[in-house]
């Protein structure tokens, strides 16, 4: 590690020791033993089982079962997200297999700079954040899961749930990406005709058309912006299962991680074998 990196980060340690030992402290209180949802009054339980199919409700009043939170950023209108649709199905179905339950616990928003750039949306970008870090406090807030899966990508949302899950650090979490999209229109050839457009020499339409080769199927950006960075940066922070971070949209392996990751967060839950609750990876 370069020099100047490991003075930076003797100094963090040395002004948030306070800090953080009351937040690990903190963790540790809230830990408990047994499954969550058995330590809450009975009406408080009942509420959370009124919506739930036979089969969930069948695991979550078992004495040793986890109960894994879903938080998703999934819409259909921006293509990193869009993947998402798929997800809730495909890790409720894997842990099953594992004997624990999954529920969806709630949404957040997720915007693009690729859509609102040079327009009156972008300036709500880094306002979403705390407004993502709120929405994922609120999912988790009701304090009957075990565990959760955060379905997040870009540079708002994959930031923006991490801090709101950090406030229940007591738990294991993983986050699972949705993959970039595959190559379409190389970088040259985007740029070239952004500067034939620019000179007059192409139309809307054509420009359109290009624009359309270079940006066209589920997946974050081809182009190694901050919505493929943070995945990386998940990735070496051990927030993702190892490799996940580049396996294309859609894929079978894609699938195959996701089904993963739903079977690993119930063997570290406190309820398994591995337990390593998020505060403790973070500040490792």
């Amino acid at each position: 590690m370069h020099n100047t990196v490991k003075t930076v980060t003797r100094r963090i340690i040395r002004r948030s020791q306070k800090s953080r030992e009351n937040y690990l402290r903190h963790v540790d209180e809230a830990r408990g033993t047994g499954p969550c949802r058995q330590r809450i009054p009975c009406s408080n339980f009942a509420h959370d089982l009124a919506g739930c199919p036979a089969g969930c409700r069948t695991v979550l009043l078992k004495d040793n079962a986890p109960g894994i939170a879903i938080i998703s950023s999934y819409n259909d209108l921006l293509s990193a997200h869009q993947p998402y649709e798929r997800y809730p199905g495909i890790i409720k179905e894997a842990i099953a297999e594992t004997a624990g339950t999954a529920q969806f616990a709630g949404g957040v928003p997720a915007m693009c700079d690729g859509v609102t750039q040079g327009e009156p949306g972008m300036e709500l970008s880094l306002v979403s954040r705390d407004v993502i870090a709120m929405s994922t406090v609120i999912g988790l807030s009701h304090n009957v899961f075990d565990g959760a899966l955060l379905l997040a990508v870009c540079d708002k949302v994959m930031p923006g749930m991490l801090m709101g899950a950090l406030q229940f650090g007591h738990l294991p979490m993983i986050l699972v990406p949705a993959g970039p999209m595959t190559s379409g229109l190389a970088n040259k050839e985007k740029a070239r005709a952004r500067e034939r457009f620019v000179k007059g020499e192409i139309d809307r339409r054509q420009m359109l058309a290009s624009e359309v080769s270079a940006y066209h199927s589920p997946g974050t950006c081809t182009f190694y912006g901050t919505a493929n960075s943070n995945q990386l940066m998940a990735e070496m922070l051990g927030l993702h299962l190892p490799g996940a971070s580049f396996v294309n949209a859609g894929t079978k392996l894609r699938d195959a991680l996701t089904r993963a990751a739903a079977s690993r967060i119930t063997a570290i839950t406190h309820l398994g074998t591995q337990y390593t609750p998020l505060a403790h990876i973070i500040s490792e």
